[in-house]
């Protein structure tokens, strides 16, 4: 009994020693330590970078955030010229006007831009990733405002290290001002594609902003804020999923940053390391082992292990390695675009191109290419106006004056061009049916009208058909105006004429 007390014990003891961080011995001599196995993350400083990789990374985000920004406040045929108009069921690109009858477009347009992902990840790696990705564009503004106030990479890290003081409290406290003023106007920007963005601006001046304009201003605009300022790297590493399928289009002739192992290696300083050295005499590659790749490297990672699925095809590395070749008189492209093959085979850039040609390549291009070619005739031969029916639920079929048999009939007729319509109805299925529609119908520029129909059959037809369900098509024909001097266009909508028993 007392040998079976001490264990739990002697047990407790172990466990309260393992917590303290003090290894405990048992009979056999067995020590028992405490490892964590979550590692507290390290915030990566990256050290500003410039180059001609960089130039064209700087170029695509002007040229996205110029667009992004800028398109809400254009405007086209007295119309914001995008505007996605959920109230009232109504997408505006341009020309373009879009019903959600229109969703297979849409859908068409997800399927070429992910198809489109893939061919250009085959051919060419992640340079979405790491010149026009919203979390990449984003990420470079955000970093900018916090150079400009806090400093580039030393800089910032003392000024963390160093106690708060009134310099460091200015310093952190415009930064986080001019994050959150972007991070909102980012967000109004957004809320603007589907509110009309001059409109949203005066009920923002106004404080005279909806509910859900307000969820949605703040909520992207945090996640702006959260995303660029804060999580950067993590959202490409662990949330993202592209990184983690990346490896599937990927073979060997997809070009990637890589690092020449044969001209970098052994690396090193070395003791009398210069300009003039003779490498190969003081057994040194051309890697100085300066661990600025490492630096610049938004995602903390070093190229010189290899490929890796953190790597966005960034290429500060790039610019920064070439810049320390320069300033050493060694050749360029110790780190590079290249493929795995061009590297170990030492292919030069003309044979490189010639694998682009490759089997996957192809049938990306061939499926994107008749996806297009499709997509293209379709919005080609879009008709200038929808028509929807719908049945009046009240009562299938009445009896009306002279014994005549009468439908009721709802039409919705969705003008998809932006000038005035004028617009044919007739009935047809039974012998001698007719509408009670005695004009033409007008639709006003990109606008949807409901039309009611009466339908009507003498007894003699009715008697004819014999009760139940019959076949009805509505035939509704564009009639020419002078504001559009298209061709006339028919469109055939069918349903059901009830004959009672």
């Amino acid at each position: 009994m007392g040998g079976a007390a001490a264990a739990p014990a002697a047990a407790g003891a172990s466990l309260a020693a393992a917590r303290a961080g003090v290894p405990a011995a048992d009979d056999g001599d067995v020590r028992e330590q405490v490892v964590s196995l979550y590692q507290k993350q390290k915030k990566i400083y990256p050290r500003a970078v410039s180059g001609w990789f960089a130039t064209w990374r700087w170029g695509l985000v002007w040229a996205t955030q110029l667009l992004f920004y800028g398109l809400p406040w254009l405007e086209w045929n007295a119309r914001q010229a995008v505007l996605f108009d959920l109230g009232a069921r109504r997408f505006y690109i341009f020309g373009l006007v879009l019903y959600p009858q229109d969703f297979i477009y849409l859908t068409g347009l997800l399927i070429v831009s992910a198809y489109a992902l893939f061919l250009f990840t085959a051919v060419a790696g992640r340079l979405w990733c790491g010149y026009a990705c919203p979390q990449t564009v984003y990420t470079e503004m955000f970093m900018w405002v916090e150079r400009k106030l806090e400093g580039d990479r030393n800089r910032r890290m003392k000024l963390d290290a160093a106690p708060w003081s009134l310099e460091k409290m200015a310093r952190k406290g415009g930064k986080q001002l001019a994050w959150v003023a972007l991070g909102l106007w980012t967000g109004f920007t957004f809320v603007g594609y589907f509110t009309p963005i001059k409109e949203l601006a005066a009920s923002v001046l106004s404080f005279g902003l909806g509910p859900w304009e307000t969820f949605w201003t703040l909520f992207y605009g945090f996640a702006t804020y959260g995303n660029a300022g804060y999580m950067r790297e993590q959202v490409c590493k662990y949330m993202c999923p592209y990184a983690r399928f990346q490896s599937a289009m990927f073979d060997r002739d997809t070009l990637v940053i890589s690092y020449d192992t044969e001209r970098g290696e052994p690396r090193g300083k070395g003791s009398g390391r210069g300009r003039k050295t003779d490498l190969q005499a003081a057994n040194l590659g051309h890697c100085i082992d300066c661990g600025l790749c490492v630096e610049v490297c938004p995602t903390g990672i070093d190229i010189r292990k290899g490929l890796q699925y953190e790597c966005i095809g960034c290429a500060a590395c790039v610019d920064v390695c070439n810049g320390v070749m320069d300033k050493m008189n060694y050749p360029r492209g110790l780190v590079r675009y290249d493929t795995l093959n061009g590297m170990q085979k030492h292919l030069s850039r003309g044979q490189e191109l010639t694998r682009v040609f490759r089997p996957r390549v192809l049938v990306y291009t061939a499926i994107l290419g008749i996806i297009v070619v499709g997509l293209g005739i379709s919005m080609a031969m879009r008709s200038p106006f929808k028509v929807d029916v719908v049945r009046d639920r009240g009562a299938l079929a009445r009896i009306v004056e002279d014994g005549w048999i009468e439908n009721v009939y709802r039409l919705q007729i969705m003008n998809t061009t932006e000038a005035v319509q004028r617009y044919r109805i007739v009935a047809s299925g039974l012998p001698s049916m007719a509408t009670d529609l005695k004009t033409e119908v007008v639709v006003e520029p990109a606008q949807a009208r409901w039309v009611p129909v009466a339908v009507r059959v003498p007894p003699e037809a009715a008697a004819q058909a014999g009760p139940g369900s019959h076949r009805l098509e509505f035939a509704i024909e564009r009639v020419d105006s002078a504001a559009d001097a298209h061709a006339s266009h028919t469109l055939v909508e069918k349903s059901t004429f009830m004959v009672p028993r």
